[in-house]
Formats: structure tokens, C-alpha cells, sequence
């Protein structure tokens, strides 16, 4: 990975996971709704390790991808990857890296009992959805055509496909 790679995962997972959820407990802390650890149940502890396991592997194999298919760039919008990777997770879906913040997110706030946490991933999860409708599918439309409408028409933005999209190699 290069500096430029490194700096898009501090920026942005850092922001999504560790900047913003700190913030968030550290304004919290005082109320009522104060995050809560360790948690006294092992469903909760089970619920949130899990959920952190599946969004950590999806955000390292999704991000792998890009750094060995990507043809250069990062995963940062003002320094997009040069090809268009339809592989691994990306096939079942066209945001997996995301969702592997979001399960993160969801598996800090389980783990930390945190409300506000919930919050704050439903927050991620509505600007994100609207920045990939008004902004990222049209510029992904210009730079990789029918291709990606293709690939839009058959893999949904935020609920994997039970088998494989083939449609592209």
C-alpha cells in the first residue's frame, strides 16, 4: 500500500470508527445515555464481536481488492481506483467496504451499549446512501459506462445477492 492509501484509511474509516464514535462517547459521557463496558452479557459480547469480525473482514478483503485490482488510486473519492473491480464481495454487492464500517459501527455500539453509537451509524449509513445516489453511481456511470449500469442493474447498493454476479470477469 501507498502513503496515499494509508492516508484515505486514517481519513476515512478513522473518521467513520474511531474519531467520530470517540466524540460521540466522550459528549455522552455525563448523560443518561452514557456508553457502557464491558457489557455483563455473553449475547452481547457474541452479537458484537461478531458483528465486528464480518466488518473488519469485509473492509480488509474489500480493500485488498482495490489495493492489488484497483489499477492505482485509493478507496477516497478525490483519488479513485482506475478499474472497475467486480471481485469477491463486490460481486454479491456494490457496497461492501462500507458495509464493513457499518457493521463495525454496529458492533461498537452493541459492545459499548451505546445508543448514540446507534445513532450515529444510522447517521453514516443516510449520508452515505445519499452521497453514492447523487454523486459517486453517476461519476462511476461516466468512467466506466454500460459496464457499470450493468453491474447497477443487477447488484443491489446495500443487499448481497445470494449468488454470485457474473456478468463481468
Amino acid at each position: 500500500m501507498n502513503a496515499g492509501f494509508i492516508k484515505a484509511i486514517v481519513i476515512l474509516p478513522g473518521t467513520a470508527l474511531v474519531y467520530v464514535p470517540a466524540l460521540v462517547i466522550w459528549l455522552t459521557r455525563k448523560s443518561g445515555l452514557a456508553a457502557s463496558f464491558p457489557p455483563q452479557s455473553a449475547a452481547i459480547w457474541v452479537a458484537g464481536l461478531a458483528f465486528a469480525l464480518v466488518g473488519l473482514a469485509l473492509m480488509l478483503w474489500t480493500m485488498r481488492l482495490f489495493a492489488s485490482k484497483g489499477g492505482g488510486g485509493t478507496p477516497a473519492p478525490w483519488d479513485p481506483i482506475q478499474n472497475f473491480v467486480v471481485d469477491g464481495p463486490y460481486r454479491h454487492m456494490r457496497n461492501p467496504m462500507l458495509t464493513g464500517v457499518i457493521l463495525f459501527q454496529i458492533a461498537q455500539a452493541i459492545l459499548l451499549q451505546s445508543i448514540p453509537l446507534v445513532v450515529w451509524a444510522l447517521v453514516f449509513f443516510v449520508i452515505n446512501t445519499v452521497y453514492f445516489v447523487v454523486l459517486e453511481e453517476p461519476q462511476l456511470e461516466k468512467r466506466f459506462g454500460d459496464s457499470y449500469s450493468e453491474y447497477k442493474r443487477n447488484v443491489s447498493r446495500w443487499v448481497p445477492r445470494l449468488t454470485p454476479y457474473s456478468g463481468l470477469t
